[in-house]
């Protein structure tokens, strides 16, 4: 008789999940689209409202604001939604959880400016991880845009960045927008030699640009840098077992956990001379970011805290984000069906749990 009241409570819950998915599913998506630059209603900009889902986002419709700025899609749709406003050739999101408010709306764009404004670079961060006759190296780049300007210069690239030619020329870079998701990014190459671009417009708020690549490697050995974005601050991270030296190199300390050592660099070019061999340890960097030390939070931000070039946190970061997403709606009907799972650098993007698993370990 338990058996059957538990089954009963846990279906009547399943019924009422799917009265409130319903009911989520009801409204339709309008709103203003407002010029963040001048403080007007824009009119003419493309908004196309996506579903967003763990194989990506899927395009529902796109409809463009009137005279006054208005749009209105009526679309019933359940889940998280993310909805893109296309202005200046610069597309801007506004993510939709379920439960927010979806009506009556206020979605910003900005002009565009080929100039970079109010952006500053704060930080660069350089992590240096050589092993096994490789030396993998990861570069960070947070842009902080304080003014109302997107700064887009699709010439020339809003970052130019040193590849070193050991590289040949293999590079991945992933970008973030404000409220965007993580996305691969393509670097092409300048009139400049080992000096690539990365168009991607910086929009007002915070944006990420990170670099990945690996270099033939045998201690000692170098590596040769060289910051080609005017202002900001460059550190390097050299994790427990490597040293370096170098013009320009000041140490700033080691952090507690990881033992790694932070260096300010001084010298927008340097040639440093690297020693030993090992691995920044990303799960103990990922829980150093709340503890005080010599600023390992600004090294590896909490979104980028198990990044590596070879392993598809990328993939994994897309999947598992939404479905947090759809478990805080969960949540708010008192059940957790959230599981956390941890992704080796190795191995490739989470995959979802196999359905009926625990049922057959119990028979």
């Amino acid at each position: 008789m338990r058996k059957v009241d538990e089954g009963s409570r846990l279906n009547k819950s399943l019924s009422i999940a799917a009265l409130f998915f319903v009911a989520i599913a009801q409204a339709g998506v309008d709103g203003t689209v407002v010029n963040g630059t001048t403080g007007k209603p824009q009119p003419g900009t493309t908004v196309t409202l996506f579903r967003v889902g763990q194989n990506g986002p899927e395009s529902i419709q796109s409809v463009k604001s009137d005279a006054e700025g208005h749009f209105a899609i009526a679309q019933e749709l359940a889940g998280p939604r993310l909805l893109q406003m296309s202005y200046g050739g610069v597309t801007y999101n506004r993510m939709l959880p379920p439960g927010t408010p979806s009506t009556n709306l206020t979605v910003e764009v900005y002009n565009s400016s080929n100039k970079p404004g109010k952006t500053r670079l704060d930080p660069h961060m350089i992590l240096l991880e050589p092993a096994a006759g490789r030396m993998v190296v990861s570069e960070s780049y947070v842009f902080i845009n304080d003014g109302t300007l997107t700064f887009n210069d699709p010439v020339n690239g809003t970052l130019q960045f040193y590849l070193p030619p050991e590289a040949g020329g293999q590079v991945n870079v992933n970008v973030l927008a404000p409220q965007g998701m993580p996305i691969r990014r393509a670097a092409d190459k300048t009139s400049k030699p080992n000096v690539y671009k990365v168009d991607f417009p910086l929009k007002p708020g915070e944006s990420h640009i990170d670099l990945s690549y690996s270099l033939p490697f045998t201690t000692p050995g170098t590596y040769t840098g060289k910051v080609l974005f005017k202002g900001g601050t460059t550190r390097i991270v050299a994790p427990a077992g490597v040293t370096l030296k170098g013009d320009g190199l000041q140490s700033m300390g080691q952090e507690p956990r990881t033992k790694a050592t932070i260096y300010d660099v001084k010298n927008a070019d340097f040639s440093l001379e690297v020693e030993g061999s090992g691995a920044l340890q990303r799960k103990e960097a990922a829980a150093a970011t709340d503890e005080e030390g010599p600023g390992l939070s600004v090294i590896l931000p909490k979104l980028y805290g198990y990044r590596s070039p070879e392993s598809g946190f990328w993939g994994a970061l897309f999947a598992v984000k939404w479905i947090v997403l759809l478990a805080a709606c969960i949540l708010s009907l008192g059940f957790v069906l959230l599981y956390r799972a941890r992704v080796p650098e190795d191995e490739a993007p989470l995959a979802p749990p196999v359905k009926g698993k625990s049922e057959r370990s119990r028979r």
